[in-house]
């Protein structure tokens, strides 16, 4: 039985995972850990939680020790336009406590270690139309150094240890639980919200930009999935690409005001918009779909649809 420790189970993607895990696990078999303990009360209460410092090697240990821990999930980091902004906290949490995870994983033995990277390992030269899974990776930000990085050391631990290590390169993921966390994807999140409590939204980007964007039902899926993948299957480790759906921000405006028609957007690009220039508008996710069947479920419409219905029926109880 999996014994899995999150590491940044308070983010966007850690607060939805760690109760699909609890789910297929139990809850005894998952425990969710953060920095700080800013969730939600009813989170708070729901699940086995501990504050802990990926930077602190000892930290993990003591945790590890404490649950028998045989498998980490790794999504701790600082994100695109937050890294931008503290180039060496991204480094220090991305890199220095991923190293951190890897070496306890290597020391204690443990069974599995999952940590997720990003399109934001892509840059000039990559192909804007549509990323191959093996590409130039010249990103122009910190986190997408630090992913970059992060995957090469993955897999190095992979061949040189024999750990069993593994990563997707996550696209934008929008969610209608959790608020945006300081991504250059966020737009794309934060509209929804906007379309529902004010009927317009000011974006951050262009309206042609144009990048890959996925579910949260389909992020968690695709985790899950690599999770209990045969490793025997898997050819590549730490790097898949996985793919749901591209679009641009026009056409998401237009796909909300298919359900608001009233609904307004203007555009005011800032920094962020030479980010997002940096990525491809989609990825060539054949090998996840090959080596462990990948299969998204939501494209643009119905996960609209779902966007607006969820969020419209927290704001009627006053919840945003």
């Amino acid at each position: 039985m999996k014994k899995i420790l999150i590491i940044g189970a308070i983010g966007q993607i850690g607060s939805e995972l760690t109760m699909a895990l609890r789910t297929i696990y139990g809850g005894e078999n998952v425990i969710a850990s953060d920095i700080n303990n800013a969730a939600s009360e009813k989170f708070l209460k729901s699940v086995t939680f501990e504050i802990i410092d990926i930077t602190n090697k000892s930290a993990i240990v003591s945790l590890v020790k404490k649950y028998n821990i045989n498998t980490i999930i790794d999504l701790a980091a600082i994100l695109s336009a937050t890294g931008e902004k503290n180039p060496m906290l991204a480094w220090n949490v991305n890199i220095n406590g991923l190293i951190n995870v890897l070496e306890v994983a290597r020391e204690h033995k443990l069974e599995q270690v999952l940590i997720p990277s990003s399109i934001a390992v892509f840059g000039p030269g990559t192909p804007i139309e549509c990323a191959p899974q093996e590409t130039v990776l010249h990103p122009t930000t910190m986190y997408g150094i630090t992913k970059v990085a992060g995957e090469l050391v993955a897999d190095y631990y992979v061949k040189k240890y024999n750990l069993d290590v593994r990563g997707l390169r996550y696209p934008g993921i929008i969610s209608n639980e959790t608020l945006p966390g300081g991504g250059t994807t966020d737009y794309a999140v934060a509209i929804y919200y906007d379309a529902i409590k004010y009927g317009k939204y000011t974006c951050f980007v262009k309206e042609d930009t144009r990048l890959p964007m996925m579910y949260m039902p389909d992020c968690l899926k695709a985790t899950i999935d690599l999770l209990q993948a045969d490793l025997a299957t898997l050819k590549h480790h730490s790097d898949f690409n996985v793919g749901a759906m591209s679009f641009s921000v026009k056409e998401l405006a237009e796909s909300i005001k298919k359900y608001m028609p009233n609904f307004q957007i203007e555009y005011k690009p800032d920094y962020r918009q030479a980010i997002a220039d940096s990525w491809p508008n989609a990825v060539d996710d054949s090998a996840a779909r090959k080596e462990w069947g990948w299969k998204p479920s939501y494209d643009l419409n119905t996960m609209t649809q779902d966007m607006l219905k969820v969020i419209g029926e927290k704001h009627k109880k006053g919840l945003i």
